[in-house]
């Protein structure tokens, strides 16, 4: 049974995209499970691209692996206390170059579209997801020893929200204050 719209500005929005907040924290006891995290990639896989060039890549870090500490050690010190209880720390990257050498002009709005299906999917999943873009893209593509034509653009931890034990989880960060329509269209 699909879920009712939620009114937003008295206009009807899907719960996935209505309810959405990054959260607070993550529980360290929480687990992204394979079967989940298969899903939210194969959700940005199915996402649309120019030319149908998927030039999306990820790096799946769990939570005490090599990567998943290759990738802590990368975000700024103020990011690492929420990020690192985290169970799967994904680094989304795109690709600079096709296959056969060619530009790839439309590569991180592609990425872009593949990340926003992954994060759709985790909703879907009751997964919470906080996307850090304040990173340093050369430090990851060493860190991780990434291709030259790789080029990580944002880290997406993703897990349970954090929770006083026994109790349902904190709530999430209040709903964000968006501008109106009128001001985002141009002309």
């Amino acid at each position: 049974m699909a879920s009712p719209p939620v009114e937003l500005a008295g206009i009807p929005l899907h719960p996935l995209l209505a309810d959405h907040r990054s959260p607070p924290g993550f529980d360290p006891s929480g687990e992204v499970v394979s079967q989940e995290l298969a899903a939210l990639l194969e959700a940005a896989r199915w996402a649309p691209s120019h030319r149908n060039s998927q030039p999306w890549r990820f790096v799946v870090g769990r939570r005490d692996d090599q990567t998943h500490q290759r990738v802590l050690a990368a975000l700024p010190v103020a990011d690492r206390g929420w990020a690192g209880p985290a169970p799967v720390l994904l680094v989304a990257a795109h690709l600079t170059r096709s296959e056969s050498g060619g530009e790839l002009p439309h590569a991180r709005y592609d990425l872009g579209q593949a990340v926003a299906h992954l994060c759709l999917q985790a909703a879907a999943l009751n997964l919470a997801v906080h996307q850090l873009t304040d990173v340093d893209p050369a430090m990851l593509q060493a860190a991780l020893g990434l291709p030259a034509a790789t080029r990580p653009v944002v880290v997406i931890a993703v897990g349970r929200p954090a929770g006083p034990p026994g109790q349902p989880p904190e709530p999430a960060n209040p709903p964000p204050t968006r501008h109106p329509v009128g001001l985002l269209l141009l002309g």
